[in-house]
C-alpha cells in the first residue's frame, strides 16, 4: 500500500489544504494528515481543535487519518513506517523554503522522499495567515475554508461569543 503524510500546522484548515488532501489521494492509497503542535507560532486554535475541524471537513474522505504530532515529522513518519512526505508549492516563494525543508528532511531519514504538489488555480493565492487577517478584520473568507470553519474562525478572532 503507498501511504504518505500531509503535515501542517492547519491553523485554521483552508480549501487549499484541502484540495492538496485531494489530489494526494489520486497518488496515495493513504494519507495521514499530521497536524503539528507548534504553540510557538501563535496558533489561534489548539491542536486538538485543529484535529477536530479536519476530521469534521473530511469526513467522506475515505483512505484519510488525522493525527497530532508533535516533534520532527520524519520521526512520526518513520513510527508509521510512512515512506513520503507531501507539500504545497504554491508560488516560487515557498520553493526555497520547501526545498531546504525536503533536503534537511532526506538528511535526517533517507529512506523517506517528498513529493511536491501544486494546488488549483482557484486556491494557489489561499493561505491561512491571509485568511486569519481577513477574517480579525470581518472580512469575507467564506469559499476560503470549510463552512464550518469560517464562524469558528471568525469568532475566535473577533472576540465574539
Amino acid at each position: 500500500m503507498k501511504r504518505a503524510v500531509f503535515a501542517g500546522t492547519f491553523d485554521p484548515v483552508t480549501n487549499g489544504h484541502l484540495d492538496l488532501m485531494q489530489r494526494a489521494l489520486r497518488m496515495f492509497d493513504h494519507l495521514t494528515v499530521a497536524v503539528a503542535e507548534r504553540a510557538e507560532k501563535g496558533v489561534v486554535f489548539t491542536q486538538e481543535e485543529r484535529v477536530a475541524m479536519i476530521r469534521e471537513a473530511t469526513a467522506k474522505l475515505d483512505r484519510l487519518s488525522v493525527e497530532p504530532f508533535s516533534g520532527l515529522l520524519v520521526d512520526f513518519a518513520r513510527e508509521r513506517k510512512i515512506p513520503v512526505l507531501v507539500r504545497g508549492l504554491r508560488f516560487i516563494s515557498d520553493f526555497e523554503y520547501e526545498f531546504q525543508m525536503a533536503l534537511m528532511n532526506r538528511k535526517l531519514c533517507d529512506e523517506i522522499e517528498t513529493v511536491f504538489l501544486m494546488p488549483s488555480e482557484t486556491y494557489t493565492y489561499v493561505n491561512a495567515s491571509l485568511v486569519k487577517e481577513i477574517a480579525r478584520y470581518g472580512g469575507a473568507i467564506e469559499g476560503l475554508v470549510p463552512p464550518h470553519v469560517a464562524p469558528l474562525l471568525k469568532k475566535r478572532l473577533m472576540g465574539k461569543t
